[in-house]
């Protein structure tokens, strides 16, 4: 199956649980969901909401170059809570989204270190049985055994929250590419670059 087949199914999945959850009472909110990784103080002036798919070059570039030097310059010296939200474009990123729930939270930001990093390495096939092979190696040294990573993937829970936040934040924030960065709760317009980010930030401090 081509990576093309496995973004139109689960652009399918997507389609089919948004039109299950029009009818259903459910409700998912983002700023309260506890399946996020959050990194920095909850006092801080300045939260800023990541979006981001797990197999997106761009957010691999983002999360490598431009989260390390928010972390250093804001996170660390308590004026910026960082805020990562799962936006999966593919079946590969829905299936890592999910692994990064099932982490203990002390171990969450090296997995994304990690999945970002080897990005190349696991998102290089087109057969989802390779990929997921790919992926219990990076978290076997992260407390996920085989039974707990298989346990993982078909957990519904932890699913319809990946999927139902995606939607969410489809119509709050009106996203149609990743990364998207929220500050404040407004979208950051132009480049995701450190720079512009960095305007943003000491306009609010």
């Amino acid at each position: 199956m081509t990576k093309l087949n496995l973004k139109i199914l689960f652009i399918i999945k997507i389609l089919v649980v948004g039109l299950f959850c029009s009818f259903a009472s459910y409700s998912s909110d983002l700023s309260k969901s506890k399946g996020m990784v959050i990194l920095g103080s909850n006092d801080a002036l300045v939260k800023i909401k990541i979006f981001s798919s797990l197999t997106c070059p761009h957010c691999a570039n983002f999360h490598t170059e431009v989260v390390s030097q928010i972390k250093k310059e804001y996170v660390e010296t308590g004026k910026v809570q960082l805020i990562f939200v799962d936006f999966p474009l593919d079946q590969a990123a829905f299936n890592a989204s999910k692994l990064l729930h099932c982490i203990d939270n002390s171990h969450q930001m090296r997995f994304l270190d990690t999945i970002y990093e080897k990005q190349n390495e696991w998102t290089n096939s087109t057969n989802m049985n390779d990929v997921n092979n790919s992926l219990k190696k990076i978290v076997e040294n992260l407390g996920i055994s085989s039974i707990n990573f298989e346990e993982c993937l078909i957990d519904e829970f932890i699913s319809d929250k990946i999927l139902n936040g995606r939607i969410d934040a489809s119509k709050k924030y009106s996203i149609n590419a990743t990364p998207t960065i929220i500050i404040n709760e407004k979208k950051l317009e132009g480049s995701v670059n450190f720079e512009n980010i960095k305007k943003r930030i000491e306009k609010l401090i």
